[in-house]
This record gives structure tokens, sequence and C-alpha cells, in this order.
């Protein structure tokens, strides 16, 4: 859902919190326009069942889909800030390279300024930046033309290999999750559940059709306002709620002689 996780916050929490609820107010007095109190009394029984049914239902699946979209926004978070200590990790292991610590804590500054510069607004449209992913590769070449010639470089280059692994599995994970977490069909089942739950309220029998109305309205409230918690996160690094490259941009400042 695209145009809805990349829209801006005020914009989705006026369609979910008052547009929506408000169009689910007016279901109850359209059907009540239709179909007698009377012949909506007699369903009170059969459909307050069914309605505690589908309401436990949904409510399971909604809550699910919050904390695993809240999870995943969190590890987003944590990619980022992996990312950034792998990063740092790698300037301070430059020092041991001799000559060569120049050219690469100059790779690994073009890195980070490509990854902030470039790949954070590509990741907003769900791919990564190729000039980012050319910019990793040049640091892998700069690194892998190093050739120890003792135990010690043998073990420096062993473990700024496996710093540098980490990061790329870190950037990796951010890349993946800019797509999205939520796939198309749990987006169809949410909305359509939202539509099937609050749409029974429209059937009840109640004497007093505005409490009724108002009622039906705090529910479609309820429901569209953990939607909107779902859509405003679903995309970690698009929207008005999203992760920032800070940690990376503070490794940049300190280490990359970068001032931003």
């Amino acid at each position: 859902m695209p145009d809805l996780t990349t829209a801006p916050l005020w914009i989705s929490a006026l369609l979910f919190v008052v547009a929506l609820p408000v169009m689910a107010m007016a279901g109850p007095l359209v059907v009540r326009r239709f179909v007698s109190l009377e012949r909506l009394r007699g369903n009170n029984e059969v459909a307050g069942f069914k309605f505690a049914t589908v309401g436990v239902l949904y409510a399971v699946l909604l809550a699910f889909v919050v904390v695993v979209v809240w999870e995943k926004f969190s590890q987003a978070e944590n990619e980022v800030a992996s990312e950034a200590g792998a990063a740092a990790t790698l300037y301070r292991l430059w020092d041991g390279f001799g000559s060569g610590r120049t050219e690469l804590r100059a790779a690994t500054s073009a890195y980070l300024t490509t990854v902030i510069d470039g790949e954070w607004p590509a990741m907003a449209a769900g791919h990564e930046s190729p000039a980012t992913t050319e910019a990793l590769n040049a640091l892998y070449a700069r690194l892998l033309a190093n050739r120890p010639g003792d135990d010690f470089g043998t073990d420096l280059l062993s473990e700024a290999l496996y710093q540098l692994d980490q990061l790329t599995q870190a950037r990796r994970m951010r890349i993946v999750m800019a797509a999205g977490i939520v796939p198309d069909v749990v987006w169809a089942v949410l909305f359509g559940g939202a539509a099937l739950t609050i749409g029974f309220t429209f059937f009840f029998g109640t004497e007093n059709l505005r409490a009724q109305a108002l009622m039906t309205g705090a529910l479609a409230m309820l429901i569209f306002a953990a939607l909107l918690v779902v859509v405003a996160i679903d995309r970690p690094f698009a929207g008005t709620v999203i992760v920032e490259p800070d940690a990376l941009a503070d490794v940049l400042a300190d280490f990359g002689g970068v001032q931003r």
C-alpha cells in the first residue's frame, strides 16, 4: 500500500481517524431507512453471538500485525545502528593498515556519504541505490588489495573483512525492509476484516439510533487508529514516521572528516 504508507501522517490520520469513522456512523442510519427496528431486533441475539466471534478473530489478527510491524520497525533501527557500529570499527581498524589507511578511510567515507545522500531517498521508493552498491564494491576491492606480511596483518585483515561483512548484512536487511513489511494479502484481510467487523454493527436493532451510530463510530475509530499505526510504520524508510540515518551521519562526522 505505497500511496498511504508514503503519504503525510496528517493526511492518513484525517482519513483513518475522522473520515472513515464518520462514514461508518452513517451505516446504521442507512440500514434503518430500509429495515424496520422490529426486524433488526429479531437479529440481535444471533448477530450478537456472531459479532463476538468475528470481533475476537479480527482483534487477534490486528494486534498480531501491529506487534509484528512494530518489531520490524525496531529491527530496522537496530540494523542501522549495527551498520554504523561496523563502520566505526572499520575506521579504527584502518589505522593498522599503514600507508593504505588513507585510501581505506576515503572509501569508507564515500560509502557512508552515498548511503546518507543517495540510498535513503532511494529506500523511500522501495529500492537500493546503485551508487551505494558501487561504493561498497570499491571498499571491498580496496581492502582485498592488501597483502599482509605477518600474522598481525592477517588477523587485522580477517577482522576488517568480518566487520565489512556485518556492514553489508545490515545494509541488505534495511533494503529488504524498505519495500514494506505487510504483504498485499494481509492488507486485503485487514481492510476486509475491518469492513466486515464494522458492518456487523449496522444490523443491530436499538431504540436509540443516535447512540448506535456513535458506538459504531467509536468502534471504527479504534480499528482504523490501529490500522493507521500499521500504515505509518509499515515502510520504515518512507513516509513521515521513518528511521533516520543519524547514526551513520554521526560516524561520518566523527571519523570521516565531514561535518553534517
